[in-house]
């Protein structure tokens, strides 16, 4: 799935005329090797972005990779720089799958203001921001993870629905309140095809709009690193 997003951001470069560039490490390369890179492409002037392919080969010490990236150059959003400024409400480089899910969300021109809004997920890349651009708008947040005792109930009340826990199809058609928007952001592999954090056709049955998988939101997140690369540039020329 890895490779394949990658070739996604790739192709995505071509069609907006950003020129890219994959730097591949060795598999033997160490945190401190990776980080020595990433100090090399913050000196660059002619780059203004710098992404790091997640997950990393275990061993790695992922946050310290990320860390290492220049802010100004941090277009996923991933830097505590980048959260920082998003919780202070103050957002500069939005992580792009959150940023992706509100873009999805306001295209249903159902008003955020005052609706129940349940995220299932706590990770840093989506949960935790989604939450915070979901408050922005005046939702009602609650967060809910794999270990919630009456998930259930929580998502039942969910006029917006935000899935991502990276469990295949654990949120079946009987969790859904009739008529959401359901934001399935899980892309889970299952004998040999893709599947989402949702079951797709027990949810669509329920739910007012549904995102699929794949197709729904990986799109969308690509599109927002595009907006974040040229956002970047912009900042640089200033």
């Amino acid at each position: 799935a890895s490779r394949v997003y990658v070739n996604s951001k790739k192709k995505a470069c071509q069609r907006c005329g950003i020129h890219s560039e994959e730097i591949k490490m060795p598999a033997t390369a160490s945190t401190a090797e990776i980080v020595a890179q990433v100090e090399q492409l913050n000196q660059s002037k002619d780059i203004h972005g710098i992404l790091v392919q997640l997950p990393m080969p275990a061993g790695i010490d992922e946050q310290q990779v990320i860390n290492s990236v220049h802010p100004s150059k941090d277009v996923d959003g991933f830097h505590p720089a980048s959260l920082g400024r998003l919780f202070s409400d103050d957002p500069l480089f939005v992580p792009c799958t959150p940023a992706g899910i509100m873009d999805l969300v306001k295209s249903t021109g159902i008003e955020i203001k005052g609706k129940e809004c349940v995220v299932v997920g706590r990770s840093l890349i989506v949960g935790k921001p989604i939450s915070m651009l979901l408050l922005r708008e005046h939702g009602t947040v609650t967060i809910a993870h794999s270990r919630t005792a009456n998930l259930t109930e929580v998502c039942r009340r969910a006029d917006i629905l935000v899935v991502a826990v990276g469990r295949p199809q654990l949120v079946t058609g009987s969790m859904i309140k009739p008529g959401a928007v359901v934001i399935d952001v899980g892309t889970n592999k299952v004998n040999d095809r893709l599947v989402g954090d949702v079951n797709f056709e027990e949810a669509a049955a329920v739910a007012s709009y549904i995102t699929p998988v794949p197709g729904g939101v990986g799109p969308m997140t690509i599109a927002k690193l595009m907006e974040n690369a040229v956002l970047a540039a912009r900042l640089a020329k200033r």
